[in-house]
């Protein structure tokens, strides 16, 4: 492996891309600890855990902003806007024809998408710029660093800060999608988990008697959960593709036997990121009225509990589906073995293909899904009763997340590697 990591610094491009997604990861994180205005910045570290700590959804909120949201920074909407905004454009896809004859039209297409779900992400930030800031002022956290400065003014500026914060996060993960090493928005949250999880870990010894043997027992569980996940992520059905022969000129083309790849996890993590966005956007939005007891039991329903636990089940099955037919269509997928002269062994060309590969979808879909579900289901029961907080922001969600993403980013320094004549990382 470090064999590999020295070939890929050999490579200009790859180095240059390397270096990009480093220094970008390096910048968030240094916006993560740069305070809003108005906090002091001795307090900052502890003026906003009084937040987090009342609310298991604000928790993994903060989780997700790299510890933003407890130290009142300018990063302290992280991502989330981003990636909700991207599900509304994804689902309006498949519900608005015009959205999706766009997405059809190829690069100028997606560009056009990208510019709606930039001012989606703004409409969304800003919303919860003024959401936070109403969290941040009933919990009586006072901005002293602006002396003199009219309330009205210095609201104005917070919102204003913490919009920008957004917008530039949004812009350092599409820079990482388009000139650095996987996908951004799931980079960000995985060096927002792996920020937290030495405090969480010292946090949870810290605690005595049972407490330590349930963050020993958790630990170990999730290093031997690491090669199940690669397991299944790196599961295929391989359909079995036969190709005709057929004369080109002097030469005889075609006549071999390969197959098609089907991933049973097709959708990766972005299921179960897709579904904690939408799960915790009641949180998100509960904060506009702390005095207002339903609504927030609404919020703390949906954010934990036996409700949580349901709704996170069919979402991540509903999303691992969505997200699958959205990037792996059996239409197209047959259409292009019907021109290339392929076709599979006992099934037609054409519609009867197409429907096979739809079925073999259907059916290795659903494992990966309920797979997902399970280690996104089952640390929160187990949090219920214990209590841990190493349970609580390190459950499945996150080792999935951050294997998910882990090998996602290899793969891809893998294939350029190859590209370039180098073995890659693992031989």
């Amino acid at each position: 492996m470090l064999n590999g990591i020295a070939n890929a610094f050999r490579v200009p491009e790859l180095r240059k891309k390397i270096l990009i997604t480093v220094g970008i990861l390096l910048l968030y994180r240094l916006g993560a600890y740069l305070p809003a205005p108005g906090i002091p910045f001795k307090q900052m570290i502890t003026v906003g855990q009084a937040i987090t700590s009342q609310s298991g959804a604000l928790a993994v909120l903060n989780l997700f902003s790299g510890g933003g949201l407890s130290r009142v920074s300018v990063f302290s909407l992280g991502i989330m806007p981003y990636i909700t905004a991207q599900i509304i454009m994804q689902m309006m896809q498949a519900v608005v024809p015009s959205l999706g004859e766009m997405a059809k039209e190829g690069e100028s297409g997606q560009r056009k998408i990208t510019q709606y779900t930039r001012y989606v992400t703004i409409v969304l930030a800003l919303i919860n710029a003024i959401g936070y800031l109403f969290l941040f002022k009933a919990q009586g956290i006072d901005f002293s660093g602006m002396p003199g400065v009219p309330e009205m003014l210095e609201n104005a500026i917070i919102v204003v800060v913490l919009l920008t914060g957004a917008i530039i996060i949004m812009w350092m993960g599409e820079v990482l999608t388009q000139r650095g090493i996987g996908n951004g928005m799931s980079l960000i949250i995985f060096v927002n988990i792996m920020a937290g999880l030495g405090p969480t870990l010292v946090q949870s010894w810290q605690t005595s008697g049972i407490g330590a043997i349930v963050t020993t027992v958790t630990l170990i569980v999730m290093i031997a959960i690491i090669p199940v996940i690669v397991y299944i992520e790196r599961g295929q059905r391989r359909i079995p593709v036969q190709y005709a022969k057929r004369v080109v000129g002097r030469r005889i083309m075609g006549g071999q036997a390969t197959y098609l790849p089907v991933k049973v996890n097709t959708a990766g993590v972005v299921p179960i990121i897709f579904a904690s966005a939408l799960l915790y956007l009641p949180a998100q939005l509960a904060v506009f009225f702390p005095n207002v007891g339903w609504i927030q039991s609404v919020a703390s329903a949906l954010a934990s509990g036996w409700i949580n636990w349901i709704l996170s089940v069919v979402l991540i099955v509903f999303f691992a589906y969505f997200y699958t037919s959205m990037v792996f269509n059996p239409d197209e997928t047959a259409d292009q073995l019907r021109k290339q002269g392929g076709f599979i062994p006992g099934v037609r060309p054409g519609s009867a293909t197409s429907g096979y590969i739809k079925n073999v979808l259907d059916h290795i879909t659903l494992p990966g899904a309920l797979f997902m579900a399970a280690l996104a289901v089952v640390p929160s029961i187990l949090f219920s009763f214990t209590g841990n907080v190493l349970l609580q922001s390190f459950g499945g969600t996150s080792v999935l997340i951050m294997v998910g993403v882990a090998m996602d980013t290899i793969s891809q320094l893998e294939s350029q590697l190859k590209m370039h004549n180098y073995g890659g990382f693992f031989k």
